[in-house]
């Protein structure tokens, strides 16, 4: 932005300058142009007054031809001016040089115009780079009666080095106002841009502050535009709301699990403690009210890891690293029992000596979140594949079920909170897991991806950022 802003000053002075520069120069030019043209039409005028008796006596040796020849010859020798005269037949009769300059056509109707008794007209304007001489053709009159005309040649370089130093001039007036325009510009631009680049700066910290539950660090200064000091002061407004909000909502979450987990726990004990004063009607509903007492106290569990997962930014897995291997191995050994009484097998692949960044438990609690899903819809005798896999930098964990898989649309709600598949609400489940697996990968500063391939269910694929090894990583 401040770039742009430094474009649009220099464009407007620019632009403001040349506004200024371009007619100054063009002025100058016409004006410089009318000196030449002025002294110009008085010697050519004096010349055709000095034409009369050269003209009446054409074809002569006169001594008056002589003395008006070499007038004129002094004359170019001075000023480089040729002179020629005409007679009423356009047939040079007096030239100021033995090979007189060639006239264009567009001269040449000058020399008709004067021949036709019309004085010279105003000389349109001649820029610095045209090399075209100034012609001017005055008539010759002997008792009102036009008899000849006498024209002079003027080069115009001069005019135009003279020309070109005064736009040379206003060309550097123009750079010294934009290098002026710049160094104005520049104070005024991180005047106006201040606010903005302290927002910019605060919004990571007020972010890392938010999701912390800490109090954000204010944006605001006594500095810039009076608008953008209170955008600054409503920002921090802002933040301060959010941060409380938010601060709030955990505790909430918080408190209220703990504070419901002792009568829950109370709840669940009375209830298994009525199995045996329940008649064979009520058995099933009895069945079903500690069902729900589980599922409920599923649901809190997952309330209490997701708030603790949100409350950390993400990537913030410090230096903490894991060992793979131990915590894959630890995770399957857990789960094997309910697979084997499942009829599911679990399988493990993939290269061995891996280690990641993210903090301890980090993995165990992805692990547990996914293989619960996996085995939730993997059917018996299917096989649920756990691979610990590396790709260029990053090292990771994917979890292959053989489930009914998802749909694109299924795929990119899977990790919203609470959200269950259409046609699964009777599978158990709080609708949780997922989205705290994805949370505490976000959390480590890895990628948390879902697929489903043709035929293989669900896969679920956590990378990580790789840490060093103490030895070489073993093949599988």
């Amino acid at each position: 932005m401040r770039s742009r802003l430094l474009v649009i000053v220099l464009v407007l002075v620019g632009l403001l300058a040349l506004g200024l520069a371009v007619p100054l120069a063009l002025t100058d030019a016409r004006g410089t142009q009318d000196e030449v043209f002025a002294d110009r039409l008085t010697d050519t005028i004096s010349f055709a007054a000095g034409a009369q008796r050269p003209l009446i006596e054409s074809g002569g040796d006169t001594g008056g031809t002589r003395a008006f020849t070499a007038e004129v010859e002094r004359y170019d020798q001075v000023y480089g001016v040729a002179v020629l005269v005409f007679d009423r037949s356009q047939r040079p009769v007096v030239t100021s040089r033995p090979q007189p300059p060639v006239l264009t056509t567009d001269e040449l109707q000058r020399v008709q115009l004067a021949l036709a008794g019309r004085r010279s007209a105003q000389y349109p304007l001649l820029l610095p780079w045209d090399d075209a001489p100034m012609v001017l053709a005055e008539p010759v009159l002997v008792d009102g009666e036009v008899v000849g005309a006498a024209v002079t040649v003027s080069p115009t370089d001069a005019l135009g080095a003279a020309e070109l130093r005064t736009w040379a001039l206003l060309a550097g007036l123009v750079l010294a106002a934009l290098l002026l325009g710049v160094l104005v510009a520049l104070p005024l631009v991180r005047w106006i841009l201040g606010p903005v680049r302290r927002l910019d700066e605060g919004t990571g910290r007020v972010e890392a502050s938010v999701r912390a539950g800490g109090k954000p660090d204010p944006v605001a200064r006594n500095a810039g535009p009076p608008e953008l000091r209170q955008l600054s002061v409503s920002f921090d407004r802002m933040a301060a709301s959010v941060t409380q909000a938010m601060s709030a909502q955990r505790a909430f979450v918080a408190d209220a699990s703990h504070q419901l987990r002792n009568p829950l726990t109370a709840l669940r004990l009375r209830l298994s403690n009525l199995s045996e004063h329940v008649d064979h009607d009520g058995a099933d509903d009895h069945a079903a009210a500690l069902e729900e007492a589980e599922r409920l106290s599923s649901v809190l569990d997952g309330l209490l890891a997701l708030a603790r997962a949100e409350g950390a930014p993400d990537g913030d897995a410090g230096d903490a690293v894991s060992d793979v291997d131990a915590c894959v191995d630890d995770r399957l050994e857990a789960w094997r029992p309910l697979a084997e009484h499942g009829g599911v097998e679990l399988v493990r692949s993939g290269p061995r000596g891996l280690r990641a960044r993210i903090a301890g438990g980090g993995i165990e609690a992805v692990l547990d979140a996914v293989l619960d899903n996996a085995l939730k819809y993997t059917p018996d005798g299917g096989r649920i594949e756990v691979r610990t896999l590396r790709r260029g930098d990053r090292v990771g964990v994917e979890v292959t079920d053989g489930g009914p898989g998802m749909s694109d649309e299924q795929l990119a709600r899977a990790t919203d909170r609470f959200w269950r598949a259409p046609g699964q609400s009777n599978v158990e489940g709080s609708g949780l897991g997922l989205a705290i697996a994805e949370r505490t990968v976000q959390l480590a500063g890895g990628e948390f991806r879902l697929a489903s391939p043709a035929g293989t269910g669900l896969c679920v694929t956590a990378l990580l950022g790789t840490a060093p090894v103490a030895a070489s990583v073993q093949p599988e």
